[in-house]
């Protein structure tokens, strides 16, 4: 081996897929300076034995599915560029059925795909007969087929993109084991190997299944767990040729190729093993795992009824490899929150090849630019919490985690179970008397919905549907909008930010003036340098030199750092994390007032206690902090109360409340609440790629204010754009359900999507908010033009798009 350089501009670590596409990439954008290290040969540990299907299904998100086009596209034109062969064959891909709720996701999909020009078309079992004769179709309600994908050479793409990489000046160094990191201060300025060190600019961490346990050693969670996954490769089959479609049969966790003229069968099994939770053996690198075939076999022969002949052709191996999971089946990009200049780029659970392409496109550009260019707040490795990288956590959650990635987390009633019940609020126990039925997020335990007197816990099916719960959520709905009810929203960040420069900091990061007269509350967004909404929250003034931040679970380690990093030499303030401290409950409906009033001895009428302001009031044996705030659009307020108090204080409300309807609501209810009103939710419907502007947030901008904020420049240069806008879109027919994802066409164009969709019981429709372009610009008289129609499982129904929300666009309930 040539000597190691000592200094390079970016080092990625890692050798497989992932570090070499990243590598390709930036020498592609001219960042030629880059260092990858392998401690094994190329493609060592995941990327070698993966299984190489490219395929789009499953994927109805914007990112996911540019990832994987895009992704597909290189490895067909990669040899002409550098004349290695990907292996790359457009074979086709058929997914199958044989549940009408099965059957509904894959039309689903097809609606989405095809706005974006993928040839997704929908199949009957008679079609898929023709397209695979040795499958059995008896069973199927039907199917969807991508003529142009099916399947690439794993080793092929890797190599092929570290030869594109090295043709442009990148150095890759094999046989080279990172052992930790440079660094200074909160900054990461290199690696130390076992060939010395190397200083570097950035460092990127694409290691695979060894990334958590290298970002340990530089104090960053990565919580990945690398589980054992399967295939069984055939002897050669009668009937089997190398053309044949890539099928993958979703309700038997089954995917099925060619492969030396026998059959590749894949399995991704509800119920998984995980591999080595201490850490993956550094010597590891093309082994593999001694199979298990009691625990597979039940698998295996269910995977196998879809093509009968499977049972009597010989076997030629059953293999078992590790490849690296995450908690929510979604891989780790991004920037470490704990530490300057340490990128990540890991945990790909299954489809790094697939996606492969895609993530060092996006990994490329953010690097060189500092702006993410696409929507990826469910992959950023902010959202990974310390919580999700213990052992217990890892291994309890692996063995569902494959299920999940194959089609079973892909409903929207679904949600994890292993795993659960880490962070609850102080109230969690008096829900679970009520009945409550929770969800969890961030690792907190939240209640959707309560279920009546007379009920108990029931099996949630996965479904597109009207669920069983529907009539309590309608109720807890029509509790806030005539009476009152109480939210428990305990899993929302809160930070205390103090000092003497606590207002300066903050109003660089928002776009709004937060630095008003104590009591404030201010509304705002926190902007990247192009404009893109990083975090969407609110700021309480609390005194001269203090401040309460209350946003999102999903961006708490985002907004921590930025709030950290904003703090500049010369400036002291302090950040501390109080979202454990308090417990959020927020108490909203026409009857609010009169509830609190009667136990607070505090004037709370609107002349004392306005809109926007907040103050510390009495309830009971308690002082609270309140803020007259809503999510819902009624007359509201939010309550941080010591956790320590939180039970006191809900007995007080609920004792007093009783004859005015008083009563806990989930958040289901709240979801169609705030649809009904256009309320935005950061990471649901707005993120990095809209801007203030673009998400119909304008409101929030103080455009006039002395401070320049982060991502002013940019905004003022778009302050007219109008040709995308995010804007609140309504089902004219009450039967079909949005959740998100379905077409938007007007004049019988594609114009957009419903990025978040649920039921208004106020409305008795279907209610969400859409992104939708016009190059002419996204106007209210074009908008108020019509002919708007919503493509929902396959039917397109008429729809009503506007700027103002559909309930109270007056805004005069919320005072």
């Amino acid at each position: 081996m040539e000597a190691l350089p000592r200094r390079a501009q970016v080092v990625i670590v890692g050798g497989g897929v992932i570090g070499c596409s990243i590598a390709y990439h930036l020498t592609q954008l001219g960042v030629t300076d880059v260092l990858l290290i392998e401690k094994h040969e190329l493609t060592a540990g995941t990327t070698w034995h993966a299984a190489g299907l490219i395929t789009s299904a499953g994927f109805h998100d914007e990112t996911s599915l540019w990832m994987c086009r895009y992704s597909r596209d290189l490895y067909e034109r990669l040899e002409e560029e550098t004349g290695h062969s990907t292996g790359f064959r457009p074979v086709g891909h058929l997914s199958v059925a044989t549940t009408p709720e099965r059957m509904e996701t894959l039309v689903r999909e097809r609606d989405f795909q095809v706005g974006y020009g993928v040839p997704n078309e929908i199949v009957t079992p008679e079609r898929i007969a023709e397209l695979w004769p040795l499958a059995k179709v008896d069973d199927l309600v039907g199917g969807s087929y991508v003529a142009d994908e099916g399947r690439a050479d794993p080793v092929g793409v890797a190599t092929a993109m570290a030869k594109g990489a090295k043709s442009r000046g990148a150095t890759i160094a094999e046989g080279v084991l990172v052992t930790g990191f440079l660094r200074d201060g909160d900054r990461i300025t290199g690696v130390t190997t076992d060939h010395g060190d190397v200083e570097a600019d950035t460092v990127v961490l694409s290691a695979g299944l060894w990334t958590r346990q290298l970002a340990a050693k530089a104090g960053v969670d990565v919580p990945l767990q690398a589980a054992e996954h399967y295939y069984l490769l055939t002897e050669p089959m009668e009937g089997v040729h190398r053309d044949l479609p890539i099928i993958e049969d979703l309700d038997c966790y089954g995917y099925f190729r060619e492969e030396g003229g026998g059959m590749l069968v894949g399995l991704f099994e509800p119920e998984a093993a995980g591999w080595h939770p201490e850490g993956a053996p550094e010597d590891f690198a093309f082994g593999t795992i001694p199979p298990d075939w009691e625990r597979m076999t039940p698998f295996l022969e269910r995977a196998m009824e879809r093509i009968p002949s499977l049972s009597e052709a010989g076997v030629r191996t059953f293999f078992c490899g590790p490849e690296s999971f995450t908690a929510d089946a979604a891989p780790m990009l991004g920037p470490a929150p704990e530490v300057d200049g340490l990128w990540i780029a890991a945990g790909l659970n299954s489809v790094g090849i697939l996606l492969g392409g895609g993530v060092g496109s996006i990994m490329a550009r953010w690097i060189t630019t500092g702006v993410c260019p696409m929507d990826i707040a469910v992959y950023t490795v902010e959202r990974g919490l310390p919580i999700q990288n213990t052992r217990r956590f890892r291994s309890e959650r692996i063995v569902e985690q494959l299920g999940v990635l194959f089609g079973d987390g892909g409903y929207p009633t679904f949600h994890n179970h292993t795993a659960r019940g880490i962070r609850r609020s102080p109230l969690h126990d008096v829900w679970v008397s009520r009945r409550a039925h929770f969800a969890d997020s961030a690792g907190w335990e939240f209640v959707e919905w309560f279920y009546p007197e007379g009920e108990s816990e029931r099996e949630i099916p996965w479904t597109w549907g009207r669920g069983f719960w529907g009539p309590w959520v309608a109720e807890e709905h029509r509790t806030v909008r005539e009476a009152v009810g109480a939210m428990d929203m305990t899993l929302m960040s809160k930070f205390l930010v103090q000092g003497p420069d606590a207002a300066a900091i903050l109003d660089r990061l928002s776009a709004n003036a937060v630095a008003g007269a104590v009591g404030a509350v201010t509304y705002t967004q926190w902007c990247n340098d192009a404009g893109g909404i990083l975090a969407d929250l609110t700021v309480t003034r609390l005194a001269e030199d203090r401040f309460m931040v209350i946003v999102s679970d999903v961006t708490h380690r985002r907004v921590e750092r930025m709030l950290r990093d904003e703090v500049r030499d010369g400036e002291f303030a302090t950040v501390t994390d109080m979202t454990a401290a308090y417990c959020l409950l927020t108490v909203q409906g026409p009857k609010s007032r009169e509830l609190l009033q009667r136990v607070s001895p505090d004037d709370l009428s609107e002349d004392a206690f306005p809109y926007l302001t907040a103050r510390e009031i009495e309830i009971g044996y308690s002082r609270v902090t309140a803020l007259r705030v809503t999510y819902v659009g009624e007359l509201g307020f939010e309550l941080l109360i010591p956790s320590d108090q939180a039970v006191s204080v809900w007995e007080t409300l609920e004792s007093a409340g009783t004859d005015l309807g008083f009563r806990p609501v989930g958040l289901a209810a709240m979801h169609g609440l705030r649809l009904e009103k256009a309320y935005r939710d950061y990471a649901v419907d707005i993120d990095v790629t809209d801007t203030p502007v673009s998400a119909g947030l304008s409101f929030a901008v103080a455009w006039d204010k002395p401070v320049d904020f982060r991502g002013r420049a940019a905004l003022e240069k778009l302050r007219t754009d109008r040709t995308s806008r995010l804007v609140p879109i309504r089902i004219d027919d009450p039967a079909p359900l949005l959740h998100g994802s379905e077409p938007v066409y007007k004049d019988g164009t594609w114009v957009g999507y419903v990025q978040v969709g649920g039921f208004g019981h106020t409305l008795g429709t279907s209610v969400g908010l859409a992104t939708v372009d016009n190059a002419d610009g996204v106007t209210a008289e074009w908008l108020g033009s019509g002919g708007f129609e919503v493509v929902i499982n396959g039917t397109a129904y008429p729809a009503t798009a506007q700027f103002a929300p559909f309930y109270d666009p007056e805004r005069l309930r919320v005072r």
